[in-house]
C-alpha cells in the first residue's frame, strides 16, 4: 500500500482564465479500486494527466500549482501506440519489454482475448480487441498504478463484464468511466469531480449516487425553509422600521406628550430593525452555501413528428452486403411508432452499417427494405471529429435553432463560457453533446442515434433516459450501457455477424 498526495493543485489551460482545478487537495491509496466521475468538462482526464505530468511523462501536463506526490509510478490507458503497423506482441513488448510472452497470454485468457490478435498489426484490431491488449499490457507493468480512462467506449455489452470482472481482481486503479453497471462492477471507491470540490466516499457508484441524491434533497429542503424564513424576516424588518418611523413622528405634533419615552422606544424599535436584518443577511449567507454543487439536469425536448403510416420501417430478411458477402444474419423486424429500439451485437457484427442504410446510404444489401415515404430522421453519429471551429457556425449550418440548441446543451451540464470557445477544445463528451442537442433540435420521425453515450458523464445519461422514457418519439438507437438499454427500450433487436 502507498498513498498518492494531492496538494492545493490548481491547473488553468494557456489562453483560458477558468480554472479547471483550483486548491483540490486529496489523499488516495493505491490498493483503491477508484472510479472517477464527474460531468463532462469537468476535468478528469486532465487530473490523470497531471498526475502523469508530476513525474514528467510525455504525454503528461506539466504546468501546475500545488503538490502531487506519490511513491507508485504511474502509467496511462489508452497509451500511445507509436507503430500501429507493428504486430500486437511486438507493441505489447515496447509498452512492458521484460514481461515474458506466457504472461501475455494468460493475461489475454483472463480478458477472453483470442492468442492469435498478437500474431495481426496492431491497427487491423477491432476497436474492442485493441483496448483489452492494452488493458492487459497496462496490469503487466510491475509496480505501476494505472490511470485508466474511459475503456468501455469501444467495448460491446458482453466485453464490458468481462473486464469488469478483470479489473475487480487487479491490486488497485483509478478508473475514469460513465457507465454505472460497470463502475458497480469493478470499483470500492468512489471520487467526484463536482462544480466546487472533490467527493470521496468509500463503496460503489450506486451508494455513491444514492448519498447525492439524498444530499440534495436535503440541501434543497433546506434552501426552501431558508427562503421562507428570508421572507419573513424581511416583511417583520419593514413593518418595525414602519414602527419606528411612525413612532419617531410622533415626537413632532400638537399636544403634550413625554418626548423622552417617545424616543426611547422608537430607538427599540430600530433595534429590533437592525437585529431582524443581522439574522436574514446571515440566513442568506447560509442560503448560498447550499446547492453549490447540485448539477443543473434541467429537462430535455424531442421535437417528435407524427407520421400517417403507423409502420416507419419494415424488413423481410435484410443484410448489408461488404464485396458480395453478407455482414450479418439476415433480419425480419419492423419500427412503428412511438417505439425505442435497441440494436444490440457484439463489436463489429454490422449495428453501425444497418443504421447508415437506414438513413438512406447508398450501400448494398439482400432481402426487403421498406422505409414510409416522407419520413424525416434525425442521426446521432458515433464520429465527433468534423467539430470543429465556432458552435454557433456549426448550428447555422446545420439549420437549427441556435437559442434551442444552447438551451439543451446548458441543461446537458454546458457553462455559457464553453459556447465562445472553438468545438476542438471540447471535451469528447461535450462534442457528442453538440451531436445530441443538435439532433433534439431537429424534427423528426425517426431518430437514429449510433452509441449516443461513448463519452456522455452519468448525470446526462439518465437526463437521456427520462426524455427517452416520457416522449412518444421513435428512436432506433445502438448502446452499450446495459442499464441504459433495460431502462428505455421498448424492443431490442439481436444481430450476429456471419461467420468468416
Amino acid at each position: 500500500m502507498s498513498m498518492i498526495s494531492i496538494s492545493n493543485l490548481t491547473f488553468c489551460y494557456e489562453g483560458s482564465y477558468e480554472p479547471v482545478f483550483e486548491n483540490i487537495s486529496v489523499n488516495l491509496d493505491t490498493d483503491w479500486h477508484l472510479g472517477l466521475t464527474g460531468r463532462n468538462g469537468r476535468g478528469k482526464t486532465t487530473l490523470l494527466r497531471l498526475l502523469l505530468g508530476s513525474q514528467g511523462k510525455a504525454y503528461g501536463l506539466r504546468e501546475y500549482q500545488g503538490s502531487v506526490q506519490s511513491q507508485a509510478a504511474f502509467c496511462y490507458f489508452p497509451a500511445p501506440v507509436e507503430h500501429p503497423e507493428w504486430l500486437s506482441l511486438e507493441v505489447v513488448q515496447q509498452l512492458c519489454p521484460h514481461c515474458p510472452e506466457w504472461r501475455i497470454k494468460k493475461e489475454l485468457s483472463l480478458l477472453e482475448l483470442d492468442e492469435d490478435a498478437l500474431w495481426r498489426p496492431f491497427e487491423t484490431l477491432s476497436g474492442g480487441e485493441q483496448t483489452k491488449l492494452q488493458l492487459a499490457a497496462l496490469f503487466l507493468q510491475e509496480g505501476s498504478f494505472p490511470l485508466i480512462d474511459e475503456p468501455t467506449n469501444h467495448l460491446d455489452a458482453q466485453s464490458r463484464q468481462t473486464v469488469a470482472q478483470y479489473l475487480r481482481r487487479q491490486k488497485g486503479f483509478l478508473l475514469v468511466s460513465h457507465d454505472r453497471a460497470f463502475l458497480d462492477g469493478c470499483v470500492d471507491h468512489i471520487m467526484s469531480l463536482d462544480r466546487t470540490e472533490i467527493q470521496l466516499r468509500k463503496g460503489n457508484f450506486t451508494g455513491w449516487y444514492q448519498d447525492y441524491l439524498t444530499r440534495v434533497q436535503s440541501e434543497r429542503e433546506q434552501n426552501m425553509r431558508l427562503r421562507k424564513e428570508i421572507g419573513r424576516l424581511e416583511q417583520a424588518a419593514r413593518r418595525t422600521a414602519q414602527w419606528s418611523d411612525k413612532v419617531e413622528s410622533s415626537k413632532i405634533g400638537e399636544g403634550p406628550c413625554d418626548r423622552g419615552y417617545v424616543g426611547h422606544m422608537a430607538a427599540k424599535m430600530m433595534k429590533r430593525s437592525k437585529s431582524i436584518e443581522a439574522r436574514r443577511n446571515e440566513a442568506a449567507e447560509e442560503k448560498k452555501k447550499l446547492l453549490k454543487n447540485v448539477e443543473n439536469v434541467g429537462g430535455l425536448k424531442f421535437q417528435p413528428l407524427q407520421h400517417f403510416a403507423k409502420r416507419l420501417v419494415e424488413t423481410q430478411e435484410l443484410s448489408v452486403c461488404y464485396d458480395g458477402r453478407e455482414l450479418f444474419y439476415p433480419l425480419t423486424f419492423s419500427v412503428e411508432q412511438g417505439e425505442k429500439v435497441c440494436l444490440r451485437g457484439k463489436n463489429g457484427c454490422g449495428k453501425t452499417s444497418l443504421l447508415r442504410l437506414l438513413q438512406g446510404e447508398d450501400l448494398d444489401y439482400t432481402g426487403v427494405l421498406h422505409i414510409a415515404s416522407g419520413m424525416k430522421i434525425s442521426v446521432v453519429s458515433q464520429d465527433t471529429t468534423h467539430l470543429r471551429g465556432s458552435l454557433q457556425e456549426y448550428l447555422d449550418k446545420c439549420g437549427v435553432e441556435q437559442s434551442l440548441c444552447m438551451s439543451i446543451l446548458r441543461n446537458l451540464g454546458f457553462e455559457r463560457r464553453q459556447f465562445e470557445i472553438p468545438m476542438e477544445q471540447y471535451s469528447q463528451g461535450q462534442k457528442k453533446k453538440v451531436l445530441i442537442a443538435r439532433s433534439l433540435s431537429q424534427q423528426a420521425h425517426l431518430y437514429l442515434w449510433d452509441e449516443p453515450l461513448n463519452y456522455i458523464d452519468i448525470f446526462s445519461r439518465i437526463q437521456l433516459e427520462k426524455l427517452i422514457k416520457e416522449y412518444d418519439a421513435t428512436v432506433l438507437f445502438v448502446e452499450h450501457d446495459l442499464q441504459f438499454c433495460e431502462n428505455v427500450a421498448t424492443k431490442s433487436l439481436e444481430i450476429l455477424r456471419c461467420m468468416e
